[in-house]
């Protein structure tokens, strides 16, 4: 017996394996943005955003105030473009794929929210102003026109005692930036005065 005896091909077996969702697993989708689901977008301050296109996937952070995403009406999201790091890996997905999916997540909180939509890149003037920081705007705001929204159960935060001040993990323990730079660069970049620059520019590229 080969190790391609042992997997899952098809929904059928997969939903042998599981069985159906039923109860709250079900009744907790739906397709706008109401009063709970409200207060849970208002309250987290990250967001993952997902993308997929001819290159492959993209999975990227976002993170700003709590509140950053914007509830425009209760099908419609807008989530500002702060600086990163200019691969614009996202916003080559969604140009061929307007497919998103999204997940906010908040600090001491075991619920995690779900969004699933479609967005498109906004350039408008009054919407990327109203988003200022410091005088800042971004260059542009995703716009995610919402299909499904949903929350996930804490199970996942509880296994993984995400929030547990105890757990954290001292960043002095694992590789600088620098250090993995240059690594992967041969030298070439990062090192010891990219880690030392990096504090001070992370604080002025805020925004």
């Amino acid at each position: 017996m080969s190790a391609g005896d042992h997997i899952v091909t098809t929904v059928e077996q997969v939903e042998a394996l599981y069985g159906k969702p039923v109860g709250a697993s079900v009744v907790k989708e739906i397709d706008h943005i109401n009063a709970g689901y409200r207060a849970l977008i208002e309250a987290s301050p990250f967001v993952v955003v997902a993308t997929s296109g001819p290159e492959g996937l993209d999975c990227s952070p976002k993170g700003d105030a709590p509140g950053f995403v914007r509830i425009l009406d209760e099908k419609t999201l807008a989530i500002p473009d702060r600086r990163g790091n200019n691969r614009l890996d996202s916003f080559h997905n969604v140009i061929r794929d307007p497919r998103v999916a999204l997940l906010f997540l908040i600090p001491g909180v075991g619920e995690t929210l779900r969004v699933n939509g479609r967005a498109v890149i906004s350039t408008d003037p009054e919407l990327i102003a109203s988003f200022a920081v410091n005088a800042k705007t971004p260059r542009c705001v995703l716009v995610v026109t919402l299909e499904s929204i949903y929350f996930h159960c804490s199970k996942a935060v509880v296994r993984s005692q995400l929030w547990d001040p105890t757990r954290r993990v001292d960043r002095k323990s694992l590789p600088s930036t620098g250090t993995i730079i240059a690594e992967l660069s041969d030298g070439t970049l990062g090192g010891e005065p990219y880690d030392r620059a990096l504090p001070e520019r992370i604080k002025s590229e805020l925004y």
